[in-house]
């Protein structure tokens, strides 16, 4: 999966959180050592254990980042930390004046940022900066925020740091506004967004990569933005990703889903098939899909069927096609799809009874 990563462009691949398990350590090394020119950044909370774990991880790595975290929203700080502001505050710039003495690349996030009181949150950001962070993550760790409010957010902290530090952003999907709040954010002036193949993350998943890039290259007039992503590698990874954790995204899944690309609808499949356009604003071949498809159905209609008759090597005449068409709309309205060697049991049928006649 690195390796797909790795083509496929990405600026810094968080391989693990070092302190987690002995495979996510393993797993930081490895990565490190097989591509020494990538980015590599290594989890961990705002304590010296895994800070030090972390940069132990990252002792090979040509490029190594630091990603250090701790919780600053006032539910977290009084039912999971039970800590005082004050205290997280000392924490947090602590840690990243630790993981500095290790490497010059420190992150650090403030989780749970959409519920934290936003005078704090920039406090907080403040003082890690001048502690040494060069980048501050500003997560929507549960999904709560919307677009207008999370950009406005994110462009307080960007003017609040200025050049001083990356403004980045991290968000989950649990109301389905993961992609939308991280454009808003970028419009906003955040530099880095994290991201995963098909959306995958805890609970409802977060921001698909594959998404907020597409949706920067297809509308790049509304959003002037420019990633390193190759296109042409977001299904394969998908693709590989599925196969590793075995479940692959929903069929209806934007941009990687089996149904991305797939035209059913009879009025779709007809302009389609007179323009890709109509009904297509990516390219497939854009993304590393290699073809639309036509699924042939209930909705289906017969400027679909036709093309798929004939790419099965039949030029059916009208009433050859009628007749074919009668017998495939009766068995769609009793099964989901129709297959291929179905339409060709019809279409022999129909060319036999119009010889016979």
């Amino acid at each position: 999966m690195a390796a797909r990563l790795v083509e496929l462009g990405v600026d810094i691949m968080e391989a693990g959180f070092p302190i987690a398990s002995e495979g996510d350590f393993e797993a930081v090394q490895a990565v490190s050592r097989e591509y020494p020119w990538v980015q590599v950044a290594a989890l961990a909370r705002a304590c010296n254990l895994d800070v030090e774990r972390a940069a132990s991880a990252l002792d090979r790595a040509k490029r190594p980042r630091i990603h250090t975290f701790i919780a600053t929203s006032d539910i977290h700080l009084h039912y999971k930390l039970k800590k005082t502001r004050a205290q997280v505050l000392e924490e947090a710039v602590s840690a990243v004046r630790l993981a500095r003495q290790y490497c010059d690349d420190v992150e650090f996030s403030a989780e749970d940022a959409t519920r934290t009181d936003p005078d704090f949150l920039e406090e907080i950001s403040r003082a890690v900066v001048a502690a040494g962070a060069r980048t501050v993550n500003l997560p929507d760790t549960v999904g709560f925020s919307v677009p207008d409010e999370y950009g406005a957010l994110i462009g307080r902290m960007v003017n609040a740091l200025g050049d001083a530090a990356i403004v980045s952003v991290h968000c989950h999907d649990d109301l389905g506004l993961a992609v939308a709040n991280s454009l808003s954010a970028v419009q906003a002036g955040a530099r880095q967004i994290e991201c995963t193949i098909n959306g995958i993350g805890e609970r409802a998943g977060n921001c698909a990569l594959e998404e907020v890039v597409m949706a920067m290259k297809t509308r790049n007039d509304r959003l002037p933005f420019e990633t390193r992503i190759v296109t042409e590698h977001l299904y394969p990874a998908s693709q590989m990703l599925s196969s590793i954790i075995t479940f692959g995204p929903q069929p209806n899944k934007a941009i990687v889903g089996d149904n991305a690309f797939a035209h059913e609808a009879g009025i779709h499949q007809d302009g389609y098939l007179k323009e890709r356009t109509t009904y297509e604003i990516v390219d497939p071949k854009s993304v590393g899909v290699p073809e639309s498809r036509l699924v042939l159905g209930k909705h289906s209609g017969r400027h679909a069927l036709k093309k798929r008759c004939e790419d099965l090597g039949f030029n059916l005449g009208k009433d050859e096609l009628d007749c074919v068409y009668r017998q495939f709309t009766a068995l769609a309205d009793r099964k989901k799809g129709v297959r291929n060697d179905e339409i060709l049991a019809f279409c022999r049928q129909a060319t036999e009874q119009g010889t016979a006649a």
